[in-house]
């Protein structure tokens, strides 16, 4: 097996099923790379590809892969370019027997294997019958007598079923459920040679993978000082290279928009994490180790990252049926908004029921600016009291109702929605597959187990955090004073309580990322000057957050410093529900939870407000 020297460039081309179609293309004729690579799916995503299937029994996979391959597949054969995605979702198998069709159509003969073992959803009586409850990570619940029919149930693979279809000659590898870093460790490992107990250069792949699974978030994209860049439209997709200890640079084709900073990885390298032990199938990342520096326009340099052995239960992602679901938008405008958004409360009770009608009821108000709006979502088995019958209700007391009232939305037709159940299983119990193009089936080995005696990592426990630190009985919901000491009392270059302070948005010093993790929310604040960072270190505790995001006041808030990248994240337990599928949120996957919290004032001490905080701001020092 011949070991590569130099860095692996691995490209993504997908953030997400939906993501620019031409990304593909523009990744191959941009410049060099020797691995593309497209991330396809998402909880929701799997729901998508079982209703296509229901369909199409040939269906289940991303229909947009065959799209991009039409446009690249014949220059990555002739350029030596891998392929390597997940797109085969539900029907890896499918996609990879149609993309053999489409490619001789062309004249074109790949090499393409897929990996399977993941779907588990046939198997679940039998591993039931064994003991394997699949609990609930949230509620705990086990699924057996949930009374939930489970529609897709798929483990998060790792990536060694990529290596071992790349070390048997593959051109193209077609996944169904690994995790998204994978996409980044499989060829990484190949490349370099790496064995499965190659803990840090693992976790380095990890991370790498992390920072570009998304795509251009990790470009400039939902970046919150969008501003500062110079051609911040149609950004460049991000490439990962990667060296053979880990370490990775992160960087874009020239001539590219968008920009790779310190901040943008920064910002991605937050997105939906929980602890900085982050949790893959091959291996433990210790995020609390990463460093980045900025090693010019462009490329970001990621340090070598601490590994730990690999857990030993993988993740499941099942879906079920949740059942109907409808919603109703009003504007109020106007004066004397709070008393009319009273009035249309007490009005949509009497005309629907209330909540005693529905299986869920829930009214929320939207404050924004020269109008607010009131939207109430309802769901319920029957989809005639979440469609005709709650439309009905609500148009019949339209003329009745505030001064001005008029729907942005309503509609008869109520829509069918399905519910995320996160678990776990032994990984012992999956069995990974990589299946070459002449139908070979290679059983993929498990990351060896960790040594019981010995502790990982003995020099690097988790960092103190305030861990689902739970709801306060009577929550505060007003401006939380700065006379109040600082969280952890550490002495600093100035005392908050003595520095002259300016009432600012959090944003003026702090960029923010969240996003959703099943029926959690995660927002990640970081500082780009080791002041900034110690000052938001101190500041922001869970108190303070609930204070100025009131809809976290009565939910479990977890909190983790990562000084490393001047960092604080927390995830709020339960924001979203059910998750992104049945959440009756507006932002059902907390994309703008973190740019409302940089949007919140806050007494900023004076003196932080003029330090240089440019995108290329140095990292803390050693």
């Amino acid at each position: 097996m011949t070991v590569r020297r130099e860095p692996l460039r691995i490209a993504n081309c997908s953030g997400y099923y939906g993501d620019r179609l031409s990304a593909a293309l523009e990744m191959v004729e941009g410049g060099p790379i020797d691995v593309l690579t497209g991330d396809y799916l998402a909880e929701l995503t799997m729901l998508l590809l079982w209703k296509a299937r229901t369909r199409d029994p040939e269906a289940g996979y991303a229909l947009s892969f065959l799209a991009q391959m039409r446009e690249v597949l014949g220059t990555c054969l002739e350029r030596g370019i891998k392929v390597v995605v997940n797109a085969g979702g539900l029907n890896p198998a499918g996609l990879a027997r149609k993309l053999r069709e489409l490619a001789a159509l062309g004249g074109l003969h790949p090499d393409v294997a897929h990996v399977e073992g993941d779907d588990l959803l046939g198997r679940l009586p039998e591993l039931q019958a064994r003991g394997h409850d699949f609990a609930h990570l949230a509620s705990g619940r086990p699924l057996a007598g949930s009374g939930v029919q489970a529609l897709t149930a798929n483990a998060y693979l790792g990536g060694w079923g990529i290596t071992q279809a790349l070390r048997s000659g593959a051109d193209v590898v077609i996944c169904g459920r690994v995790t998204d870093a994978s996409l980044v460790v499989g060829p990484a490992a190949w490349a370099h040679g790496w064995a499965p107990d190659d803990w840090d250069a693992l976790a380095g792949a990890v991370t790498a993978g992390h920072i570009i699974e998304c795509g251009t978030q990790a470009t400039g994209g939902n970046y919150s000082f969008f501003t500062e860049i110079p051609d911040p439209v149609h950004p460049g997709f991000p490439i990962a290279e990667v060296a053979a200890d880990g370490s990775s640079v992160i960087t874009k084709h020239p001539g590219t928009g968008g920009a790779v900073s310190v901040g943008t990885v920064t910002a991605q390298l937050l997105y939906e994490i929980g602890r900085p032990r982050y949790l893959n199938a091959d291996v433990v990342a210790r995020f609390d180790t990463v460093r980045l520096a900025q090693q010019g326009p462009d490329r970001v340099a990621v340090d070598r990252v601490i590994g730990e052995p690999a857990p030993d239960t993988l993740k499941v992602c099942l879906n079920h049926r949740g059942g109907y679901r409808n919603a109703a938008t009003f504007v109020l405008t106007g004066l004397d908004l709070d008393a009319k958004a009273d009035f249309a409360e007490a009005t949509l009770r009497d005309a629907t029921g209330g909540p005693a009608a529905f299986a869920t009821y829930d009214l929320r108000r939207e404050h924004g600016g020269a109008c607010d709006r009131l939207t109430l979502t309802v769901k319920d088995p029957d989809p005639d009291v979440a469609g005709r019958g709650f439309f009905t209700a609500v148009a019949g007391s339209a003329l009745a109702g505030y001064p001005g009232l008029y729907l942005e939305h309503a509609t008869p037709r109520a829509t069918e929605y399905g519910v995320y159940w996160p678990a776990l299983i032994p990984a012992a119990e999956v069995t990974e597959v990589t299946v070459l193009a002449d139908g070979t089936r290679l059983p993929v080995p498990r990351p060896p187990a960790a040594d019981p005696a010995a502790s990982p990592s003995p020099a690097l426990p988790d960092l103190p955090a305030d861990d689902a630190v739970p709801p306060e009985p009577q929550p505060p919901h007003g401006a939380v004073p700065d006379s109040s000491p600082p969280r952890t009392g550490r002495p600093e270059p100035y005392d908050p309580r003595l520095a002259r302070t300016v009432r600012l948005p959090l944003g003026t010093l702090l960029g923010a990322r969240s996003g959703d993790k099943g029926g959690d929310a995660n927002v990640g604040l970081w500082a780009r000057n080791d002041l900034t960072y110690l000052w938001l270190r101190d500041y922001l505790d869970v108190r303070r957050l609930r204070a100025l995001l009131p809809e976290t006041a009565a939910l479990p808030v977890s909190r983790y410093e990562l000084p490393n990248l001047r960092a604080v994240n927390f995830l709020v337990h339960g924001l979203l529900g059910d998750g992104v599928a049945a959440s009756t949120s507006a932002d059902p996957q907390a994309k703008a939870l973190g740019e409302r919290l940089r949007g919140c004032l806050a007494d900023i001490p004076e003196h932080l407000v003029d330090l240089p905080r440019g995108p290329y701001a140095a990292p803390p020092e050693e």
